[in-house]
């Protein structure tokens, strides 16, 4: 059967159905299915178990959705377009869901070299900009902030006095943050 004999035939059943007619309706919803499978499953040949599924739910569409229909347009450019319409929003929602299962194998292993990567990088880089300060700011600096030691301790290991230790820790990172031009 050609597509203008299809569309013909189909349009004057899903007319009668509209009108109220039962076993037009059962028939024109029959055909429509056949013709909505095949649609489906030419673009869902990747996951052909979704497909019943969504005939279906294009039916269902259709069945609230008669009362849009134009007579004076074709039946099956309705049809395919709430069934173009159903396929994009399972699609939508499939990647969505895919991609909230992503294995975490495939990404872990990157994660991790990655951030170690950084971490040394960071590392370095810090290590470079503390380098360039004098002894007396560089040192207070590396025990409290990169090491975690008290003020304390670090006026211990230096030989500063606390108060001196804190002054030169504030020195330090003042020195360093006029360097990139932020005010502390």
């Amino acid at each position: 059967m050609d597509l203008q004999t299809l569309e013909t035939s189909l349009h004057a059943t899903w007319m009668q159905a509209l009108a109220g007619h039962a076993p037009s309706y059962e028939k024109a919803l029959s055909a429509i299915s056949g013709h909505l499978r095949a649609f489906l499953k030419r673009r869902l040949y990747s996951r052909p178990q979704d497909v019943e599924d969504l005939v279906q739910e294009t039916l269902f569409a259709i069945h609230q959705k008669r009362h849009t229909y134009q007579s004076d347009q074709p039946l099956t450019a309705w049809v395919y377009a709430i069934a173009r319409y159903k396929l994009i929003d399972h699609l939508r929602a499939h990647s969505r869901r895919e991609s909230k299962h992503d294995d975490i194998d495939d990404w872990a292993e990157q994660l991790w070299v990655d951030n170690d990567n950084e971490a040394r990088d960071a590392s370095r880089d810090v290590h470079q900009l503390l380098s360039e300060l004098p002894d007396k700011q560089r040192l207070p600096i590396e025990h409290t902030k990169l090491q975690g030691l008290s003020i304390t301790e670090s006026a211990q290991l230096t030989g500063q006095s606390e108060a001196a230790v804190k002054v030169n820790i504030h020195r330090g990172l003042k020195a360093l943050a006029q360097k990139f031009g932020v005010t502390p």
